[in-house]
């Protein structure tokens, strides 16, 4: 080159603008991408499958052809389900007026931005934080001592097939087990998430179980084995920093753990921890769709029964634990799962599967339908926050006398689920009795909500009604307690004591005393009773002189007494009225544990047959440390222990065990405390 030539740039001297895109922010970028194209109706053959600019029924119904492989659909009363709108970007807006219009990939260091910051601000946290919810992380704990021998591992793994998975379905069968017998042939060697999976299947798989199960399975007490892998599931929780976590099945271990322990924990403590999970779930995103449309189908679909799960069992705690702040409200959009088994989903898949009839997920399906139907309900919004009342959907909120809207559900679950099912096979017998139960406790609540702000009294014919619902519940609840069909699925339900019928009935009873009403009555609750305190659960028989039941026993024992006194006039002399099975029972248990002698008198009877029991919510319950479960006995006393204040102008826990049947008015009884008794959690 001359010296005068004018010199050239070298291709090296350019600059060159490097873009290093992070795997999960270039997803992120390329989800926006493909829900413009839908959102213009361009054709295109997108990486993930995303919802539909269209609707779907649940039997995967019409819509335009071409776009059928990304229709979505939520079983909810109008069968549709859409896309909510997605939360906004904070660096995206903040760069906006400096971006380049010109340059396009400009934009997408927004999404950097905040990828490296999150990473900044969780390096720069304390790595020590494991002592804020279970202790200190034991240093010298070898986890790999605390499995049990693969012959144990395999049972229990049977254990939770049979006994847990049926009822939740928040774990993949096909893709779990294999991962489960690798890990058993060296559990010295065990990714940390999946051993703290594994020990909450332990835990919950031994909750399931009876102790002469236990025995004769793992020749162990049952205390013992949930003494041994709650403190394991405790640290392998730890060791996978659960409270930090983004990884599903970090959040399903702690879930199973949680129901776990629900025997032994005090409910308002478990409310708490739920909501610590629930926030968990939030930060994973597996309540919005908009983060859901980002994975594949079959980790979209674990997601969502995982997210129902979570949320009906914190209605449930919640509801007994008198919270007024609950998961199960309309604010969200997480899709009801398909009624699909796990064989159906595969983790290459890009269609979603159609819904089947019989599914092996049939059972958490219908109650996430059951949940999803009453959190857009008005009269559920009124009693846990009536600020969301105006997102309840209108089919939900009939006022008319029969609430049309409960009806035409009932309705539609009898016809699209129960039709074709085989009521000998357990989980079809429990799925039915159970949603039935459910149903005539939404309806008991409903008919009492819509006329609690009236000032008239009740009518005889809603009474009936009100009644009707009661005897229906107790009716289905005696089914499943005592059908041989239900036996692996007991403990499930001993979360559920029919409480709300229990006082709708006593009161009625009260009021009618004679003839063959008060008969059925006294019947149905005596069969119930029965199969929760003697034939259903023989190792139970022992404790019901719990608090809980002494607290029926003085309701129960006063209704009678005064059947009793109503009836003196018209019997002849020396003519004896038969006492039902109940006040029979009742009666040898005070007389047994407290020097109960009928006297005629309501008051005298709960004078002697309360005594030495201040109040129900003072029942010790035992605390739960790393390394100590407290009594056993506890643990099968607390299955009946229902703690939920009925009465208005009490404190909570203040229940008092004296309460007498002529203070007891079920206009009077606070039905918010149902507002997540409902049979949903």
């Amino acid at each position: 080159m001359s010296a005068g030539a004018p010199s050239q740039p070298s291709q090296s001297s350019k600059p060159q603008r490097v873009l290093a895109f992070p795997e999960r922010a270039l997803l992120d970028r390329l989800a926006k991408y493909e829900d413009l194209l839908r959102q213009n109706n361009i054709s295109f053959e997108p990486l993930h499958e995303g919802p539909a600019k269209g609707k779907e029924t649940r039997d995967g119904g019409s819509g335009d052809d071409s776009d059928n492989d990304y229709l979505e659909s939520t079983p909810s009363a109008t069968g549709k389900s859409e896309k909510g709108p997605e939360a906004r970007n904070i660096w995206h807006a903040m760069s906006q007026s400096f971006r380049d219009p010109d340059n396009d990939s400009d934009s997408s260091n927004d999404d950097i931005r905040g990828t490296h910051i999150k990473k900044a601000w969780d390096q720069s946290s304390t790595p020590h934080e494991e002592h804020l919810l279970f202790g200190s992380r034991g240093m010298n704990v070898d986890l790999s001592t605390l499995h049990p021998n693969p012959v144990h591992i395999f049972r229990l793994w049977q254990t939770y097939l049979d006994n847990i998975n049926p009822l939740f379905k928040v774990t993949h069968t096909p893709s779990l087990q294999p991962r489960i017998i690798e890990a058993a042939s060296n559990v010295t060697n065990i990714d940390p998430t999946l051993e703290a999976l594994i020990f909450s299947i332990y835990c919950i798989s031994t909750l399931s179980l009876e102790e002469e199960d236990c025995q004769t399975m793992f020749a162990s007490s049952k205390e013992n084995l949930l003494m041994r892998y709650h403190f394991a599931c405790q640290q392998a929780l730890l060791n996978c920093g659960f409270l930090r976590t983004t990884d599903h099945d970090c959040l399903t271990a702690l879930f199973l753990y949680l129901v776990s322990i629900e025997p032994l924990a005090n409910d308002y403590s478990l409310s708490s921890l739920l909501g610590l999970t629930i926030r968990i779930a939030h930060r994973i995103g597996i309540q919005s769709e908009s983060t859901l449309a980002q994975c594949t189908i079959l980790e979209a679909e674990m997601r969502r029964r995982l997210w129902w799960a979570i949320i009906l069992f914190d209605a449930r705690i919640g509801g007994r634990s008198q919270s007024k702040t609950l998961a199960l409200e309309p604010s969200w959009d997480c899709m009801v799962p398909l009624n699909v088994s796990d064989s159906d989903l595969r983790p290459e898949m890009k269609i979603r599967p159609t819904n089947q009839a019989r599914s092996e997920a049939l059972f958490p399906v219908v109650r996430s339908e059951l949940g999803d139907f009453v959190r857009h309900s008005s009269f559920y919004l009124d009693f846990c926050n009536p600020a969301l009342r105006p997102l309840a959907k209108p089919v939900q909120n009939d006022s008319s006398p029969g609430g049309s809207g409960l009806v035409k559900l009932e309705e539609s679950i009898e016809e699209q689920h129960f039709k074709s099912l085989d009521l000998e096979n357990p989980i079809h017998f429990m799925t039915v009795w159970t949603t039935r139960a459910h149903l005539a406790k939404d309806r008991l609540l409903e008919h009492n909500a819509r006329l609690s702000n009236s000032s008239a009294g009740k009518t005889a014919a809603q009474r009936d009604a009100a009644t009707s619902y009661a005897f229906k519940m107790l009716e289905c609840d005696t089914k499943i307690m005592t059908s041989p069909l239900t036996k692996r699925f007991r403990w499930f339900n001993l979360f559920y004591f029919p409480f709300p019928a229990y006082i709708q009935i006593v009161q009625d009873v009260r009021r009618r005393p004679h003839g063959a009403f008060a008969r059925r009555a006294w019947e149905i609750i005596s069969d119930n009773y029965e199969a929760w305190w003697v034939a259903s659960a023989p190792s139970r028989q022992s404790r019901d002189d719990s608090p809980f039941v002494k607290m029926l026993a003085g309701l129960f024992l006063g209704a009678w007494e005064a059947c009793e006194r109503a009836d003196e006039e018209k019997r002849a002399p020396g003519e004896i009225l038969m006492p039902p099975r109940i006040v029979v029972r009742l009666r040898q248990l005070l007389a047994q544990t407290a020097g109960y002698h009928p006297s005629g008198s309501s008051q005298a009877g709960q004078q002697n047959g309360m005594m030495g029991m201040q109040r129900f919510g003072g029942f010790p319950t035992p605390m739960l440390t790393p390394m100590s479960f407290g009594d056993q006995s506890m643990m099968q006393d607390s299955h009946a222990t229902m703690q939920e204040d009925m009465y208005s102008g009490t404190a909570p826990g203040e229940v008092f065990l004296d309460a007498s049947i002529d203070q007891l008015d079920i206009d009077q009884v606070d039905w918010a405390a149902f507002d997540a008794q409902m049979g949903l959690g």
